[in-house]
């Protein structure tokens, strides 16, 4: 077995902190290895190769996996369970690597004395902001297992919210998919078999036709540049999608697509954000941490920037519902309950309410969209394989009509 390198972070009896990289066959042997060299190991992590790196890419914890874990968790602490053998026992049942590595980090990270909470911010990939921001409210009011059961709660909410959508978007997908496919068979097969008839017709081409064959000589003869710009294409929107200045303008946009798209996207926004909201206020997370963890979690950068203007308008003294009513993508129904819920102190059953009723019209929205599409999408292939068929037929026709 060959020796794995390892990064750590440790003290010495000053108290004075060091970090580095050593070499050792397992964990154990590397904190023995520290302590003879006078060393308290703080954090030890093994350090990847870079096929493991690759490997770890493809990796990922589903969300259905990160809710139940956080469900067992929460049943074991409520059950008088010590938080580290909880997550002993956790780790043993498991089935994901991922989560079982990241769990065994957290346990790693507790046992050398760091609270829960800043042990699972140390794993942002798994753990988001909503659901350490939840756990340290927890912690801090002594109530962990009525937090975990609603971060488990919110993590259902949002997983159903997720596969409504993407049950709404497999139709399109799946059409789109096969127009496209049944686009490149005609004119990668069929189109080249009319381009000899048309050599024996001579004279002059109708415009459609010409642009067939010019996108049929494109398909056969410079399909690698196709696919170059086409891999670059996707490359590109992602970049752009996920940039700085690329990701609000693309939010926006999202928002103004017409055929109820812009709608139904609003309303996922507003209800993700509700529930978020409700969540983290229902926790005892402190308001403006609420405030701010709902902007990073909203999924909609107009959300963030509403919520910047909101943490401004409380900061100064002023009113949550104030700032919404100025936002486009907040209706006025919601800043009028948000509003009512201040006033009355019943903030979280407003957002409760606001959170049930945008779920609800998501799910109507979806089903809605979904029977606007499905002739949509009849129409697109209907018409991509009519465009071919009249464009490789005219020649014929002029020649039909030249021997009458």
């Amino acid at each position: 077995m060959a020796a794995a390198s390892f990064t750590y972070k440790a003290v010495d009896a000053a108290g004075i902190p060091s970090t580095g990289e050593i070499a050792g066959m397992t964990k154990d042997a590397v904190v023995e290895e520290l302590k003879a060299r006078g060393l308290t190991v703080m954090d030890l992590k093994e350090k990847k190769s870079g096929l493991q790196a690759e490997i770890s890419l493809f990796k990922r914890v589903k969300a259905n996996e990160l809710t139940i874990m956080t469900r067992q968790l929460a049943t074991m602490i409520s059950s008088g369970m010590t938080l580290l053998r909880a997550f002993y026992v956790l780790e043993e049942q498991i089935e994901n690597k991922m989560l079982r590595e990241t769990v065994g980090g957290v346990r790693e990270d507790i046992e050398s004395g760091i609270s829960f909470s800043d042990a699972l911010g140390k794993h942002p990939k798994i753990f988001s902001p909503l659901y350490v921001a939840m756990v340290r409210a927890g912690e801090a009011g002594g109530v962990l297992e009525q937090s975990l059961e609603r971060v488990s709660d919110q993590l259902e909410k949002d997983d159903s919210l997720r596969r409504q959508v993407k049950s709404a978007m497999a139709y399109p997908t799946v059409v789109l998919t096969f127009a496209l496919a049944v686009l490149i068979g005609l004119i990668a097969f069929i189109v080249p078999v009319f381009v000899g008839v048309f050599k024996d017709f001579g004279g002059e081409l109708p415009a459609i036709t010409k642009a067939t064959v010019t996108a049929s000589n494109m398909v056969t003869g410079q399909w690698y540049i196709l696919i170059a710009v086409a891999v670059g294409g996707v490359v590109g929107f992602r970049r752009w999608r996920k940039s700085s200045w690329g990701r609000p303008q693309w939010d926006r946009l999202r928002l103004r697509i017409p055929a109820k798209i812009g709608a139904t996207v609003q309303k996922i926004a507003l209800a993700r954000w509700s529930r978020t909201f409700s969540a983290l206020y229902s926790a005892g997370v402190p308001i403006m941490q609420a405030i701010e963890v709902t902007g990073q979690t909203a999924g909609n950068a107009v959300v963030e920037q509403a919520m910047e203007s909101v943490i401004e308008s409380v900061k100064s003294g002023g009113s949550i519902a104030a700032p919404l009513k100025d936002s486009a993508i907040f209706p006025a129904m919601v800043a009028q309950m948000i509003a009512v819920g201040e006033e009355t102190g019943n903030l979280d059953t407003m957002l409760t309410k606001v959170a049930d009723f945008y779920e609800d019209e998501v799910a109507a929205a979806i089903k809605a969209l979904t029977s606007i599409l499905e002739p949509v999408m009849i129409v697109l292939v209907g018409g991509i394989v009519g465009f071919i068929v009249v464009a490789m037929y005219m020649p014929m026709f002029k020649v039909y009509d030249a021997i009458k």
